[in-house]
């Protein structure tokens, strides 16, 4: 995180979060809700941003909180994301400083996974040392084609062969294993949440904040 957002958050404290106006695609898109209709319509597609500085900013700044909820922090104030997918999307990369692996949509090298998890429609999760992961769907093949079982064949072929009696299989050259799971369930699993909402408190304490995010906040472009 910035040293300028870790400033701006010990020196205005209590400034209220914020919920609807940004959400992350399952490619690994960021997008903004002007109306801040996120949560309430979650078929809105946002617009686009576009800046590269602003989406640097936002991918320095993104970060989870205990409960599995994922924001931007927009200098003092929290920017609470709805993930389409997952906190992190996956691609594949040949950049010899990830050894030819995985990168994260905001650019983070991944170096650890410790688990994987196929859901029922054919989405490949990740447990990375960032958080949880959904592998982007132009990369699938390629890292299910890096996934190896023991006994020599990727995993493709293992699951060609007919279903799995194992509940999990190891692959990979640690041996993390691929789990499978109902696709509803992957969020409770990973512990994340795709529509974040706000702690409830005592309605005669905290008024609800209908401005939208701080000023200075994401714009579609510079």
């Amino acid at each position: 995180m910035d040293d300028q957002v870790i400033a701006a958050m010990a020196r205005w404290p209590n400034v209220p979060a914020v919920y609807g106006w940004l959400s992350l695609t399952a490619r690994g898109e960021w997008r903004l809700h002007p109306r801040g209709e996120a949560l309430n319509d979650s078929g809105s597609p946002g617009e686009a941003i576009t800046s590269p500085p602003i989406l640097q900013f936002i991918g320095r700044n993104y970060a989870g909180d205990e409960k599995g909820r994922w924001y931007f922090q927009n200098g003092p104030q929290r920017v609470y994301v709805r993930l389409d997918a997952a906190p992190y999307i996956l691609h594949t990369t040949s950049e010899p400083a990830d050894g030819g692996g995985l990168r994260t949509h905001n650019g983070l090298a991944v170096t650890a996974v410790s688990g994987w998890w196929l859901d029922s429609e054919g989405y490949l999760y990740a447990r990375t040392e960032h958080g949880p992961a959904l592998v982007a769907g132009r990369d699938l093949a390629a890292v299910m084609a890096m996934l190896q079982t023991p006994d020599g064949p990727d995993i493709m072929d293992r699951l060609a062969q007919g279903p799995v009696a194992a509940d999990a299989i190891p692959v990979g050259a640690d041996g993390a294993p691929l789990n499978f799971c109902p696709a509803k369930d992957i969020p409770a699993v990973l512990g994340f949440e795709r529509y974040p909402q706000p702690d409830r408190v005592a309605p005669d304490r905290v008024a609800p904040d209908r401005n939208g995010p701080a000023k200075g906040g994401p714009g579609k472009d510079a």
